[in-house]
């Protein structure tokens, strides 16, 4: 998605919305622990290594921000970060590997279906995808429990510098008539890359839009 997509105005909201302080303020490896809805919560899931932390550093413009959520003993929690008085983001602990414990299984999907239904404060999940390798088996049962759970959500792929432009140009065709069968997802991809840069402004635009369309 290039800039054409938002106006100047949304993109320069979008540069302003990520240029104060952040802070981490909690981890929750429990419902019980989800800290106090305040502002609007936007959070990101991934299969693991798909780079959130680095996408979350390179909005903020923190490079050490999201550290904390590789910390040992934090992969299973949700890790909330505050920029301001009305946004709030959450890192999603990664999915897709069948290492765990049954029993860890089961506390992590509690505490996300908690996560999901508890927090009218919740304004959006972008998914983020490895443009490299595209949509896999792994992400089906996260999507299904967005799309039961009627969060809004969409897709963001990862590490986009990696492919050539008419690489990139196939996957986000390739993705978005995958995401076509999914009523409840945002129809449309945005393409990024932490390392150089590139689609990091769209994707603020796109939060500062989501913002001033719920009134924050």
């Amino acid at each position: 998605m290039g800039t054409g997509d938002f106006t100047r105005a949304e993109i320069e909201a979008g540069r302003h919305l990520f240029a104060g302080d952040w802070q981490f303020i909690a981890a929750a490896g429990a419902p019980a622990s989800l800290p106090p809805m305040r502002g609007v919560e936007i959070a990101f899931a991934g299969r693991s290594n798909v780079g959130k932390s680095s996408l979350i550093n390179a909005l903020t413009g923190r490079r050490n921000l999201a550290r904390i959520s590789r910390t040992p003993g934090r992969t299973q929690q949700l890790v909330f970060f505050r920029g301001g008085e009305s946004l709030n983001l959450v890192d999603m602990p990664g999915y897709g590997y069948a290492a765990a414990a049954k029993s860890k299984i089961a506390a992590w999907t509690a505490l996300i279906d908690a996560f999901l239904r508890g927090r009218s404060n919740l304004a959006r999940i972008y998914v983020l995808v490895d443009a490299r390798h595209g949509l896999k088996s792994a992400d089906d049962p996260a999507l299904d429990a967005l799309g039961q759970a009627a969060v809004s959500h969409q897709v963001v792929l990862t590490k986009c510098d990696e492919l050539k432009p008419s690489e990139l140009e196939r996957r986000i065709i390739e993705v978005e008539a995958a995401l076509a069968k999914r009523p409840a997802a945002f129809p449309t991809v945005l393409a990024t890359s932490s390392r150089d840069g590139s689609g990091i402004p769209e994707l603020r635009a796109a939060m500062a839009r989501l913002l001033a369309e719920r009134g924050r």
